[in-house]
């Protein structure tokens, strides 16, 4: 059972207080606002509205938790970076997505999306920067990498690993387009070997009513309208 089919939306949350109980192992997607990271989860959930996709930036306003077969959770955080937002709303997401990847002590990992087109904004790398020094292991996604000639893209992988080389093994990087559907199983792997020395693999529950749900009963659990 590949690791993020099937997930099931659990809850949102829209400030720090309401953040529920841990309750398993958290891998976060964060990202730029419209730079594809609810067609990624949903891309990778094998559902094509698991996490709503808009075509207005800035929709996600609440932190989404889905959970996996394997009883670890998906997160979904407020995209950044979209400046039509209020000053006043960009704060509260700021302010919210700050204190889960500092507090929240169930979190495993990051998994950033970038546009592959527009990689390492300055947004972006503030959020390596501050992210970094946690210790704990982050992917970036080049998200759209369809867009780009097979040549381009390679380009562009190289040159954002050198970027974040630095950072040493912590932080790897890939190619992904949610169009092709291609970069799925780098993900499943990567985000698989974060899980492995917990103990939790997607094999643990393929057994389990969640991991036989099938498409209907997945669409009546999704994410409330929201997307980036």
């Amino acid at each position: 059972m590949p690791l993020f089919r099937n997930a099931t939306f659990e809850i949102s949350i829209a400030k720090p207080s309401g953040l529920p109980p841990p309750s398993g192992a958290e891998v976060a997607f964060a990202g730029r606002s419209n730079a594809g990271k609810s067609s990624a989860i949903n891309t990778l959930a094998g559902h094509v509205r698991l996490a709503y996709v808009s075509k207005t930036p800035g929709r996600t306003q609440l932190i989404n938790f889905f959970r996996l077969n394997n009883g670890a959770l998906l997160v979904d955080l407020p995209g950044y970076g979209y400046a039509a937002v209020p000053e006043k709303i960009r704060r509260q997401w700021s302010g919210l997505i700050e204190t889960y990847l500092r507090t929240r002590e169930s979190l495993i990992g990051l998994v950033l999306i970038m546009d592959s087109r527009h990689p390492l904004t300055p947004l972006d790398r503030n959020m390596i920067d501050w992210f970094a020094p946690s210790g704990r292991p982050m992917h970036v996604l080049l998200t759209k990498s369809d867009k780009l000639s097979r040549g381009a893209a390679a380009a562009t992988l190289q040159e954002v690993r050198r970027a974040l080389e630095p950072l040493g093994p912590q932080v790897t990087v890939q190619l992904f387009s949610s169009l092709k559907k291609t970069g799925v199983e780098e993900v499943e792997r990567v985000i698989g070997g974060w899980l492995v020395p917990l103990g939790t693999t997607s094999e643990d529950t393929a057994g389990t009513p969640a991991a036989a749900g099938d498409a209907s009963a997945a669409e009546k659990t999704k994410a409330p309208d929201q997307g980036t």
